[in-house]
């Protein structure tokens, strides 16, 4: 196996070492402290020397071994060891004929001015001067070897406080120029924005000093956290112009020993709610994350006011985001993570689509597709800014959204509230619920308006069904709808028949209604069949028990079909939908049934519960039964499925009826009601 030889005095030095590791490469790792040696990964595919060497020892080291390439990863600015390795690799192919590959491991720059108070400077020497024209305390974060540099001038040395690593070798640096106590910072790197800021606003810095130590050297967390405090930053040199970046250093090494380094980018997802759009209403924690990310993704109206030295990505739905995600993280092999914001408007966790997104992120994660850590971030709702807006609370209101959407029995709902607020998108929505209220007799109803909130357009109106059906202003709308007059739900089923429009249709009477209504054992989103619905009168019950139940009323007679639909506009109920077919045929093309209701089959039981069963399996199913034939055949069907939970019960009503001073008794036909589970199992032949 070939060998590699790192000159380590970085972090991608480090770096570097621990994924030949993962590649199972051996290799040695010259560092030139202990403190060095400390904090690199045990290995025995690692072998470490540490001490610095000067040029013949190089040559020395470099013949000891038999080495097919030397990476140099010190420090940008230690020119001078850099030049020896150079100067000891080609001394050691030419008197040996060797054929050492030499890489200049080149640390990622970022040019980019993040702070406007930012000045360059070629040497620690012009530096130093310049910061005799200072005022204030000077935060030194350039190391403990150049520190003598800064020491001349007594004005410049008695502000610094000085940030080295907490090695003997730093302190003692320090203690030789008279740097000590609280003025010496030890600490080991790398150090986040917050954490430079935190330094920043305990010393009372007013001045840092930096390298342009690319983004493993924390450059940028540097310049960010001064630009958040509005201090100065005064910088030595530029970035290197020669050289290799990490990923560029390892696909050669791969090519070099015929193995794969394993090394991927690592993404740091957030998911993040950014209140409604204004910048003033982000939250500290997600404004902190939009600021160090690397990418922000979002819709494009969410994306306009940041900054263009962000990558910026117009993307909001996963099967953009997914795809992108992963060209990213196979672009490149690079020594750091990449750190992605998706921003949602609102709150993450409202009404957005930041949950469906997370779950599929997660499960990326999961079968090994992405390799990501995801997190969301909270952000303000509309609902809640409006209500502080206008003074009025949401605990207690409904809160539903029609923003791009369809919303069964919408009157009903807020006809059953005192306060309902609305998510809406545009004017249109304005309009229709104007018409909506209108319609439904409850042009009582107080409107309250946020128009574009948080943007410097906002407006708050306060306006009546009448002028919400004129409204004009295209815009992002909340509302809350204050509706004095409420009409409370029924928690149960149970109208009389006699509040049915019925004719001479036939209708299941109210006693046996209630009681097969029950056995369905119905629950919130259930979908149901009602097969033979005559007039309808269970599928009115049925959907109205909930607003989130969809009832499909199957009939194929014209008139019986005519007062379905006249007995669903009576109750107003929009989650019930007639079908005007014979069952079974008519349940094509219908959404999946969790539940069936048959009240009526024509003679075609069987092809109905064959239907029914190769839809769903699993579904709950209540028959009712009159005649003998009837009971006979469904008896006779039951040994054919697979059922569980089977009940069948006999009704017998009698209603009292007063002739005269007398009440006489009068009885209904008796009905048999048979419930019961599919499972899904092999049926029966």
């Amino acid at each position: 196996m070939k060998k590699i030889l790192i000159f380590a005095g970085t972090t991608e030095g480090r770096e570097l070492s621990e994924y030949l590791i993962k590649a199972e490469i051996p290799h040695t790792i010259c560092v030139a402290t202990e403190y060095g040696e400390i904090v690199l990964k045990e290995s025995p595919l690692a072998k470490v020397h540490c001490g610095r060497m000067d040029r013949e020892e190089l040559e020395v080291f470099l013949t000891d071994d038999s080495y097919a390439a030397v990476v140099d990863a010190t420090h940008p600015y230690a020119n001078i060891i850099t030049e020896n390795i150079k100067a000891a690799v080609a001394k050691v192919n030419r008197s040996y004929e060797s054929n050492i590959l030499y890489f200049r491991l080149k640390r990622e720059s970022d040019t980019e001015i993040l702070s406007e108070k930012t000045k360059y400077f070629d040497t620690n020497e012009d530096c130093a001067k310049a910061l005799e024209e200072t005022t204030g305390n000077i935060l030194l974060t350039t190391g403990s070897k150049e520190l003598s540099k800064y020491c001349v001038n007594d004005s410049v040395k008695k502000r610094l406080y000085a940030r080295v690593l907490p090695s003997l070798e730093s302190i003692s640096l320090c203690a030789e120029q008279g740097i000590c106590g609280k003025h010496i910072i030890a600490m080991q790197g790398p150090f986040s924005r917050e954490m430079n800021e935190a330094i920043i606003r305990q010393y009372k810095i007013t001045c840092m000093v930096t390298k342009e130590s690319g983004k493993a050297g924390g450059y940028r967390e540097k310049q960010k956290a001064a630009g958040q405090t509005g201090i100065a930053v005064f910088v030595i040199g530029h970035p290197e112009e020669e050289g290799q970046g990490f990923s560029e250093v390892c696909q050669e090494l791969e090519k070099l020993c015929g193995r794969k380094t394993g090394r991927s980018r690592k993404l740091e997802i957030i998911l993040a709610g950014m209140g409604m759009g204004s910048r003033r209403t982000l939250t500290k924690e997600v404004q902190a994350a939009i600021e160090d990310a690397d990418v922000l993704m979002g819709a494009e109206r969410i994306l306009k006011p940041f900054e263009a030295r962000i990558e910026k990505q117009p993307f909001y739905q996963a099967k953009q985001i997914v795809p992108y995600l992963h060209k990213l993280q196979k672009e490149k092999v690079l020594s750091d993570n990449l750190k992605i914001v998706i921003l949602f408007s609102g709150d993450s966790g409202f009404y957005s689509g930041c949950q469906s997104l997370y779950a599929i992120l997660q499960e990326q994660v999961r079968v090994g597709r992405l390799d990501a850590s995801i997190g969301i971030l909270p952000g303000i709702s509309s609902v809640a800014y409006l209500a502080s807006c206008i003074g009025e609370s949401y605990q207690d209101a409904a809160i539903i959204s029609i923003h791009g959407k369809e919303i069964n029995n919408l009157a009903r709902r807020i006809r059953g509230e005192a306060k309902t607020y609305l998510l809406m998108s545009g004017v249109e929505d304005m309009q229709r619920i104007g018409n909506l209220l209108l319609e439904a007799d409850m042009g009582e109803c107080e409107i309250v308006a946020g128009y574009q909130l948080s943007y410097p357009e906002q407006q708050i109106k306060r306006l009546s069904p009448e002028e919400c059906c004129k409204w004009k202003g295209e815009g992002l709308y909340t509302c809350l709808v204050k509706n004095p007059n409420v009409v409370k739900k029924r928690l149960t089923h149970g109208l009389p028949d006699e509040n049915f429009i019925r004719e001479k249709v036939p209708m299941t009477k109210e006693e046996v209604r209630e009681v097969s209504i029950c056995k369905l054992r119905l629950y919130q989103g259930a979908i149901v069949y009602d097969v033979g619905s005559g007039t309808g009168s269970i599928a009115v019950e049925i959907a109205g028990i909930s607003d989130d139940i969809q009832v499909y009323a199957i009939e194929q007679k014209r008139k019986a079909i005519s007062l379905i639909d006249k007995n669903r506009e009576k109750f107003q109920l929009e989650n019930m939908r007639p079908v005007e077919a014979e069952a079974p045929e008519g349940f094509n093309g219908l959404p999946m049934a969790t539940h069936a209701f048959i009240g009526g089959s024509k003679g075609r039981l069987k092809e109905i519960l064959d239907a029914l069963y190769q839809i769903n399996p699993s579904m709950r199913i209540v028959i009712n039964a009159v005649s003998m034939e009837t009971i006979a055949e469904m008896k006779e069907l039951l040994t054919m499925y697979p059922i569980a939970n089977k009940e069948i019960v006999q009704m017998q009503v009698n209603r009292a009826k007063q002739i005269g001073t007398y009440h006489l008794l009068q009885a209904e036909n008796p009905v048999w009601i048979c419930s019961f589970d599919f499972r899904e199992e092999q049926r029966f032949i």
